[in-house]
């Protein structure tokens, strides 16, 4: 239970905040950044902190009326808001609880997104192509901008591999749970017995990294520039455009090869940081292994998180039991949020049951 101490040192902390805003020249340029964020994220806390102490200050009231009332018919009514009140109170201290839950540093940030066609071959890559266009639509409902970074096309539409920068406010908030495998069951259009095949494509959603989460060092890179491949004829690349960087105490490399040499360099270092920041992001997620055992998913790219069945026109999410008859609302875009949402609900409710049971 939250108690008034607790919601009475929000309240005052957020006067404190909008007092100190109004006075910016008490603080420094980087103090004021601050404080000002701490304002922001403290809005919606308070907003549930004061509908929480309404919902008490208002309940004692009626309570206080029950008993002291001689009217029977002011009485009743009395009686009738109070039941209401009561069952609502519950919600709101669950608001509040959800409010004040700690937050994952990276929310608000943009995200790399990574495509890979699995197993099934051409399948495959054709469905890593429906997962890039649900993503995409997915994006441009919630006002953010897709750009890709690099795409290897498939030989029969698709890709075996597409790579997509996703700006905006709080997208790795809602796409962090989509990293794994994503599964499709349908019969491809090749199949002429009319048989299903199983495919599978791997999702990976990396925030976006700022340079002050990075301990950069010069010498644990090697950048190497070679020569893009092309089409043949007029076509192929006659100069050295392609950008390979590789970081040399973990091994992962990243390769650019369009026509901008500094375009790709641009891209790959971008990339890059992303692997980097998550790498640590994992390393520091296994040390706190009870927190692991508290989310909905782990990020692991090799854990089997969904299922498309086309058949049946389902799609059902393994991680909470999860079952939608709306593939094709899913896929188009629309109706990718309730999976999020729900997605962010269960997160949600098990960190809140770990954090009771003193987690």
């Amino acid at each position: 239970m939250i108690t008034e101490e607790r919601i009475e040192q929000l309240l005052t902390r957020y006067d404190y905040l909008e007092h100190a805003l109004g006075t910016p020249d008490q603080f420094s340029n980087e103090e004021f950044v601050q404080l000002s964020k701490e304002y922001a994220d403290l809005g919606p806390v308070v907003d549930a902190a004061n509908a929480l102490k309404s919902g008490r200050e208002e309940i004692a009231d009626l309570a206080e009326m029950v008993a002291a009332s001689d009217d029977p018919e002011m009485k009743e009514l009395a009686q009738e808001e109070f039941l209401e009140l009561k069952e609502k109170l519950p919600r709101m201290e669950r608001d509040l609880s959800i409010q004040l839950l700690p937050k994952d540093a990276a929310d608000e940030r943009s995200a790399i997104l990574e495509i890979r066609a699995g197993t099934g071959g051409d399948e495959a890559a054709l469905f890593a192509g429906d997962l890039y266009r649900m993503y995409e639509k997915f994006a441009e409902s919630q006002g953010w901008k897709v750009e890709m970074i690099s795409a290897s096309a498939s030989d029969v539409g698709g890709f075996k591999e597409i790579v997509a920068n996703i700006t905006g406010k709080g997208v790795f908030a809602k796409m962090k749970f989509e990293s794994g495998v994503h599964r499709v069951q349908r019969v491809p259009t090749t199949e002429s017995g009319g048989r299903i095949h199983t495919s599978a494509a791997t999702v990976a959603v990396l925030p976006e990294a700022a340079e002050v989460d990075l301990d950069i060092k010069s010498e644990d890179f090697r950048v190497d520039t070679m020569r893009a491949s092309g089409s043949g004829g007029q076509h192929v690349n006659t100069t050295d455009s392609a950008v390979r960087i590789t970081h040399i105490p973990t091994g992962i490399m990243v390769v650019q090869s369009e026509k901008s040499q500094h375009k790709n360099r641009e891209k790959a270092w971008k990339i890059m940081h992303a692997k980097l920041f998550e790498m640590e992001r994992d390393k520091v997620a296994a040390e706190r292994s009870e927190d692991r055992k508290s989310q909905v998913g782990s990020g692991d790219r090799s854990e089997r998180i969904r299922t498309y069945n086309f058949p049946q026109g389902r799609v059902t999410d393994h991680r909470i039991g999860l079952t939608l008859h709306k593939l094709d609302q899913i896929l188009a875009g629309e109706g990718l949020c309730e999976v999020v949402d729900t997605l962010i609900s269960e997160d949600q409710a098990m960190k809140l049951s770990a954090m009771e049971a003193g987690f």
